[in-house]
């Protein structure tokens, strides 16, 4: 009976801690500049986001901490948690730095998918939610979760 949610074919990798951590607001889609291993590693489903942020330094955007697997037959050394170029447009970018001046905004990624056999990470403009925040989140995720269980168990009757 229990059902997981599946994830899109074109989703990669999510970063379900940053909607809890953070309240999000402007998103973007950015291009990843990757080399040849990573693609083929992302393909065989080998990456993750949890613990990347988006550094913005010299009027660029740069992934850092996005894990991916090296491919087991590789003969080469490859660091597995190198800084990857985002690539965005200038109008982005310029958006994307004058939001982060301000106070208490910052940029994180939210998710890796694939685009028409591009991978892109959707990045998005965020402020950090406090502990009433969250437990507000966590009161209203139960409650959801409990109404569910009413409407099947009213429905089965």
């Amino acid at each position: 009976m229990n059902k997981k949610k599946k994830k899109s074919e074109n989703t990669i990798a999510e970063n379900r801690r940053a909607r809890f951590n953070f309240e999000l607001t402007n998103k973007f889609e950015a291009g990843v500049s990757l080399e040849g291993w990573e693609v083929r590693s992302i393909r065989l489903g080998k990456a993750q986001i949890a613990e990347a942020y988006v550094l913005l330094k010299d009027k660029e955007a740069w992934l850092i901490g996005c894990h991916v697997n090296p491919l087991a037959n590789s003969n080469k050394e490859n660091d597995p948690t190198r800084s990857r170029k985002l690539l965005l447009n200038k109008k982005e970018l310029a958006e994307i730095f004058k939001s982060t001046q301000q106070k208490g905004q910052t940029c994180v990624p939210t998710k890796l998918f694939w685009k028409n056999n591009l991978v892109k990470c959707e990045i998005a403009l965020a402020t950090g939610k406090q502990g009433r925040d969250k437990r507000q989140t966590i009161k209203a995720r139960d409650w959801d979760r409990q109404k569910a269980r009413e409407l099947r168990a009213r429905n089965k009757k």
